[in-house]
């Protein structure tokens, strides 16, 4: 007690420094592993903390210059170790408004995230008070699952560990709610930085006191069980896990999985599953749908999805879960199959037909001139292992995957940033998951998600460690997925406004970040290129042509089982 009253009340140091070494030093004994920090002022409080926390071991720092990419970071820590949620720290103003769309991915997705920012003391809001706006407390409301607006130098240690403890709680998820991201507001006061010649103080913080607040997802529900009468399909969208393979297996129904479900192998797996629900026999023949996770992937599903006539169970993992916009019945818990005989030939028609449909993608893939987004998607899964994870950039390049790539062994981890689909911070997502993982870890881009989120680039080089990341870029310089859209059938209009081009050169680019660049012309010179990884971040670069994209998914979609 006498430690904690000399520390909290130290009259040099002011009340900021201590505080903000109450609060780390609480953050860690609370599980968080990784700290994503972007340099500033008013933060600094944290800074000092920070460092000499990553000193002692305790934690791995992270420095950014680019909030946005800092938030992408963190949440792609976020998604490889949910146990252990990241924390971004920013200072006041702008730099706190760049954390929006990270958060918006993290709320929509459940992956825990914290966003812990600093600010001037309350009493100058609404003032001249530089870098200071009155909106910033405020500004994650309705995004962050709950919002906290503190004077830190008001809070004894005991009560800075309560805190801690409830934010952790909240962003790894409680109860009926998934995780998510919090906001944490800190007003700190000048002193902002220890006195010459002295350090911040890390108190030491009795985990088992945090740990209170600190628990998993509750784990609720009874045991549902489906006959096994209707003709059905599991579809396993983002983050449905095993659980999706180990019912269409146990029930001996077709598995249409998604590339980032977590379940996309096994002897039920359907290749190709979009272009057989666009055939007439399939997709009508379906009675019942039993989906998990959530599927945003393709068309043809989505109006699978929609289809009034077929019966449609919706597996959540938390009651709170989002699910389609129609009638559902609703499962929370474990789902079995119950009695009832399952039609045998419903199953070995979807596996022949699978089959057949693979065979049709590979030979209409081998036979195009140039490197094509799925037949790159093809290699780059092919060379994944069970050790390693992959990140799959949103447009193109993750239904490239759905469409071309094979099953994914069975240990891999697959992620993909689906809660609102977006291209934002993709590498630096990635980047988030090796860190986070230890995992070797490959990102699948294409060029417009590789440029915007350049910044990600900016690593600095004491952090690269262990850390392994290929960067494979389709390059057709511009936005692909839109010539596959009905905006294609606009060739006057469409390269201004939906393709795009900038003609960038990634090569310069990418080295002059410091990052190692290789450029593959052919399907064997890619194979080469990702049949092993370097240390630290390097760049594939696979230059495709857009000219003739609809044609190659017109001639993918010709196929007649």
């Amino acid at each position: 007690d006498a430690v904690r009253d000399s520390l909290v009340g130290k009259a040099t140091l002011g009340r900021s420094v201590p505080a903000a070494g109450w609060v780390v030093s609480s953050l860690i004994a609370a599980g968080v592993r990784d700290a994503v920090l972007c340099p500033g002022s008013r933060s600094a409080p944290l800074a000092y903390a920070l460092q000499l926390a990553e000193e002692r071991g305790l934690l791995r720092l992270h420095v950014r210059h680019d909030e946005r990419t800092a938030g992408f970071l963190a949440l792609g820590c976020g998604r490889a170790a949910p146990e252990s949620p990241a924390v971004v720290v920013t200072t006041s103003g702008t730099a706190v408004a760049n954390l929006a769309p990270a958060a918006m991915e993290a709320r929509h997705a459940g992956v825990p995230l914290v966003l812990l920012t600093a600010d001037r003391p309350r009493r100058m809001r609404g003032t001249w008070a530089n870098q200071t706006s009155d909106l910033q407390s405020g500004l994650f409301t309705g995004v962050a699952l709950r919002c906290w607006d503190e004077e830190p130098a008001a809070l004894t240690g005991p009560a800075v560990e309560s805190l801690v403890g409830e934010v952790l709680a909240t962003s790894r998820g409680v109860g009926p709610r998934s995780g998510g991201p919090v906001h944490l507001n800190l007003c700190f006061e000048e002193p902002l930085q220890p006195d010459v010649g002295e350090r911040a103080v890390l108190p030491d913080v009795d985990s088992g006191i945090v740990g209170r607040f600190v628990g998993g997802p509750s784990v609720g529900g009874g045991l549902t069980r489906l006959g096994r009468h209707a003709r059905t399909v599991v579809i396993a969208g983002d983050g449905a896990g095993p659980a999706a393979r180990e019912l269409a297996e146990s029930a001996g129904w077709p598995l249409l999985a998604e590339p980032s479900s977590g379940s996309r192998g096994g002897p039920n797996l359907i290749p190709g599953y979009r272009l057989l629900l666009s055939e007439d026999g399939f997709a009508d023949e379906i009675e019942r749908i039993v989906v998990l996770g959530r599927p945003t992937l393709s068309r043809p599903v989505t109006r699978l999805l929609d289809d009034p006539r077929v019966e449609l169970v919706h597996v959540v993992r938390h009651p709170g879960e989002s699910g389609p916009g129609r009638s559902v019945t609703r499962v929370f818990g474990r789902v079995a199959v119950g009695g009832g005989r399952a039609d045998a030939q419903w199953l070995a028609r979807w596996r022949q037909a699978g089959r057949q449909v693979a065979t049709h993608i590979e030979r209409t893939l081998s036979g195009w001139p140039r490197l094509t987004g799925p037949a790159v998607a093809a290699e780059v899964v092919a060379a994944t292992r069970g050790d390693e994870a992959l990140v799959l950039g949103a447009s193109n390049p993750i239904r490239d995957v759905d469409l071309a790539g094979g099953a994914v062994p069975d240990r891999t981890m697959v992620f993909a940033n689906r809660g609102v689909a977006g291209i934002d911070g993709t590498l630096s997502t990635a980047l988030g998951v090796a860190i986070a993982s230890g995992r070797p870890t490959r990102l699948l881009v294409g060029d417009l998600t590789f440029l915007h989120d350049l910044a990600g680039l900016a690593i600095p080089r004491v952090e690269l460690g262990d850390v392994r990341l290929q960067v494979v870029v389709l390059n057709d310089d511009g936005g692909g997925i839109f010539a596959t859209l009905e905006h294609g059938q606009h060739p006057r209009e469409f390269e201004r406004i939906f393709g795009t081009p900038v003609s960038a050169d990634l090569a310069r680019l990418s080295t002059g970040f410091g990052v190692r660049h290789t450029r593959v012309d052919t399907i064997p010179d890619l194979r080469r290129a990702v049949a092993g990884f370097g240390p630290g971040l390097s760049v594939v670069e696979a230059p495709a042509d857009r000219d003739d994209l609809r044609s190659l998914h017109r001639a993918l979609a010709d196929f007649r089982p």
